[in-house]
């Protein structure tokens, strides 16, 4: 592997993982990469950058560095072989939904939605049209993270249901010609795992080198790092006298992948379930297993920076890539030499380390999410804003820019751990099923990978919750204490975790008006109960937001593999066609007028935005109503 020595800051951006750095501090102060690196200021050595940031951030560029220099791999690198694909793997073409299976449907009145609860919803998963179901976690779990925290990798959690209902659900939905993937969470494990409880009782055993647990003193963790749940990413074990890492939830112990034993395990478990019918997987934070060596304390600066001190150290890992292709090799890899599916959780990823994880000649993995699309410059998921959708476009727009023809991206407006993306745009409910076709049309129709999250084929909404007792989400309540114990008022407080909380993605699916997702006591429970937003009103309303993705996803396959061109994008509008189809947007809330040059290009309209959710009267020819979708198959 040829090394290239860093020592200007343009050395730095032409290295994968300073560029990303770059492009995101870039972003986060809202100016173009050209203003931090341009032909001025390429030359400038990292020796007189260091004296000048020192001074602010001291350790910031030192950390840099380090940084790069601990991930030396370029694509420029890349071994040229492929895989053998003549076509274009099934994936590509795909569209996912995701699932969060205790929210999903409940089939037995406890509450808690089931395997045989989506055994159940089949059907309508099969209408909607979607191609793969990626499940949340099901295995067997305490539920501190609501089964993010693994006790047993290759047993199914009781409240979920069965090993037996699972078999059933792998095979009903091959039967209908879909495939399923689930959630594997191992980067960490509960500590009621067996690997871990047996660490405890013989702190010196094997079973104590699968997790980073060191000796010392109960008042001096063994570094700075933080926990993204709030506090110390070290818990003090009494009994061993010894400090174990957790990068999330007390209870959730991070693995120690430099570990060969631990490599071996998840490799195994990968084979357990490829055995059983799965295909593929969905990586919980897949990019911190690889932490540097001795664990060194964070740098202060970066902490400051992006909140989180010790991050540096681990979010790209110095074996990162090397874990990757072991794992893919000896865990995703069938007898038949095929592969299954491997998509990665991966925080802070940017767009060119994204490449390097995902481009198909690396043999790593196939889709990674690039979580940068989801606040816009300046903003995080706490702060109470209105996110612009041409920020939206733009972002996948600019990220397609930037890939080759080894590579896809995966394109996703909400998951499990977000906002819905409806009220983030806009809280006036006249704009509501015109904002979810939108992102909908968006998604499904540049190229890329789309993943959907149960409820945004309905437009779902955020929840009006009005006390911290309806909520469940650990993180949410964590940071809430915190926000208090730093002098927060407890109003203050309370806007940040509304605006910010996991738990508006997380409430039952609406399945009728009253709600249908139970016959019992929801295990949380949300508060949208609007009229015109449940399945069973919107599969009866041929304007729906429900019926538009379903047409969408069914014209999807005619262009799915098609060549890509932006025609036009300024202002508000943007127009762009894939293949034989025409699609232009309106990304604003007013009315605005169709470009002469692509009203003339011949063709017929095969869709609207406008429904059952805009009453107005029906736009001019020449007119796109307020966030307005027009798609046309060309002449």
């Amino acid at each position: 592997m040829t090394r290239h020595p860093v020592r200007t800051l343009g050395d730095v951006y032409d290295h994968p993982v300073g560029r990303d750095v770059l492009d995101k501090i870039a972003l986060q102060i809202g100016v173009s990469p050209s203003f931090i690196v341009n032909p001025l200021t390429r030359r400038l050595p990292l020796t007189v950058l260091d004296r000048v940031a020192g001074r602010a951030a001291p350790g910031l560029v030192a950390a840099l560095t380090d940084l790069l220099e601990m991930n030396p791999d370029r694509l420029d690198d890349a071994d040229t072989h492929t895989e053998g694909q003549s076509e274009p793997p099934w994936w590509q073409g795909a569209v996912f939904y995701q699932i969060y299976p205790r929210s999903f449907a409940d089939s037995n009145g406890d509450g808690i939605g089931d395997l045989r609860g989506i055994i159940g919803k089949l059907d309508y998963l099969q209408t909607l049209g979607v191609d793969c179901l990626w499940l949340s976690p099901i295995f067997d779990s305490p539920n501190d993270d609501m089964g993010y925290d693994v006790r047993d990798y290759r047993a199914v959690m009781d409240l979920m249901g069965s090993m037996e209902d699972l078999d059933e659900l792998i095979e009903q939905v091959h039967a209908r010609d879909m495939r399923i993937i689930l959630d594997l969470v191992v980067n960490h494990s509960s500590a009621e795992h067996e690997w871990f409880q047996e660490a405890l009782r013989d702190p010196d055993g094997d079973k104590a080198a699968y997790y980073f647990l060191r000796e010392g003193s109960s008042d001096a963790p063994p570094n700075n790092w933080v926990s993204f749940f709030s506090g110390s990413a070290w818990r003090w074990f009494d009994d061993i006298k010894r400090w174990g890492m957790h990068l999330f939830a007390p209870s959730q112990m991070d693995l120690n992948w430099d570990n060969p034993a631990v490599r071996r395990e998840v490799a195994d478990i990968v084979q357990f379930w490829l055995a059983r019918g799965i295909d593929g997987f969905r990586m919980d934070v897949i990019n911190y297993i690889s932490k540097n060596a001795g664990l060194p304390n964070g740098v202060p600066a970066v902490g400051e920076l992006v909140g989180f001190t010790g991050i540096e150290r681990y979010f790209i890992g110095p074996h990162l890539h090397d874990y990757l292709r072991e794992l893919r090799s000896a865990g995703f890899t069938r007898p038949d030499g095929s592969h299954a599916l491997m998509v990665g959780e991966t925080p802070g990823i940017g767009i060119e380390v994204g490449r390097l994880l995902t481009n198909r000649q690396r043999r790593e993995m196939d889709l990674i999410f690039n979580f940068d699309v989801l606040e816009p410059p300046g903003k995080i998921r706490w702060d109470d804003y209105r996110y612009p959708p041409a920020y939206f476009l733009d972002f996948y727009l600019r990220y397609l820019r930037r890939l080759g023809p080894s590579d896809q991206m995966a394109i996703f407006a909400e998951n499990h751990d977000n906002p819905r993306i409806v009220s983030k745009i806009t809280l006036d409910p006249r704009w509501r099923g015109a904002v979810a076709k939108l992102i909908a049309a968006i998604s499904l129709t540049l190229p890329g990978t789309p993943f959907i999250f149960q409820g945004q084929e309905l437009g779902a909404v955020n929840q009006n919750f009005t006390s911290l007792d309806q909520l469940r989400d650990v993180e949410s309540l964590n940071y809430f204490r915190e926000l208090i114990d730093g002098g927060a008022a407890r109003d203050e407080a309370w806007d940040r975790i509304l605006a910010g909380s996991r738990d508006h993605a997380r409430v039952p699916m609406r399945w009728t008006v009253e709600g249908g997702f139970t016959t019992g006591q929801p295990w949380i429970t949300g508060t949208d109960m609007e009229a015109g937003w449940s399945a069973a009103e919107q599969l009866d309303d041929e304007h729906s937001v429900l019926n538009f993705y379903r047409y969408l996803i069914s014209v999807r396959q005619y262009f799915a593999h098609d060549d890509f061109t932006l025609l036009t994008r300024s202002g508000h509008y943007a127009a762009w066609t894939r293949g034989h189809y025409l699609v232009e947007v309106n990304l604003s809330e007013r009315t605005i007028r169709r470009p002469l040059s692509v009203r003339r290009m011949p063709g017929r309209t095969v869709m609207t935005s406008l429904g059952s959710t805009v009453r107005s009267e029906r736009p001019r020819p020449d007119e796109l109503p307020p966030y307005g979708v027009l798609i046309r198959l060309l002449d």
